[in-house]
């Protein structure tokens, strides 16, 4: 199949309409959307200025910021609201085949070990991990940011650590 003028004449006038290359090599019958890309190149029309993301960028990116700050405010208070809390359930061991999707899945011990098992306590919901565990497994991101306003671990908190 070759372009005649009348083709590219169309391909030309769809193309500065802001139609889609598959839209137009339907609408010219015949041809492929990547000939259709292929020739709107060699003619060298104007790539596509108006998109979706290059209409709203400076939303867009002002958006994602604002959902950085709020989910940093939110992770950081879930953790703070674990610290406070003082009583953790006692650890209730179990082994691989007796753990459920509400078991603490945290490992203790090594796997190549006699003694091995796993916490066993009650998990976080949409957690694998008790409370406990939950502070070593999620870290908080970006530490280095975090540095400045850290908090000192409560004494009671560091001998629950200890303890585990």
């Amino acid at each position: 199949m070759g372009w005649t003028d009348e083709k590219v004449a169309k391909l030309k006038e769809l193309w500065g309409k802001g139609n889609t290359a598959s839209q137009i090599a339907e609408i010219i019958g015949g041809i492929s959307r990547n000939a259709v890309i292929g020739k709107a190149h060699r003619l060298n029309l104007s790539a596509k200025i108006k998109t979706r993301s290059a209409t709203s960028n400076k939303n867009f990116e002002s958006s994602i910021e604002v959902n950085k700050i709020k989910s940093r405010r939110t992770r950081k208070n879930k953790f703070r609201s674990l610290l406070i809390e003082k009583d953790f359930e006692p650890e209730n061991p179990k082994q691989l085949e007796e753990l459920d999707e509400n078991s603490c899945k945290w490992p203790i011990g090594h796997p190549d070990e006699k003694n091995f098992y796993f916490c066993g306590r009650t998990s976080l919901k949409d957690f694998s991990y008790c409370k406990l565990h939950v502070l070593y497994a999620y870290q908080p991101k970006g530490k280095k940011e975090d540095s400045s306003d850290k908090e000192e671990v409560p004494e009671f908190i560091e001998k629950k650590i200890q303890s585990a």
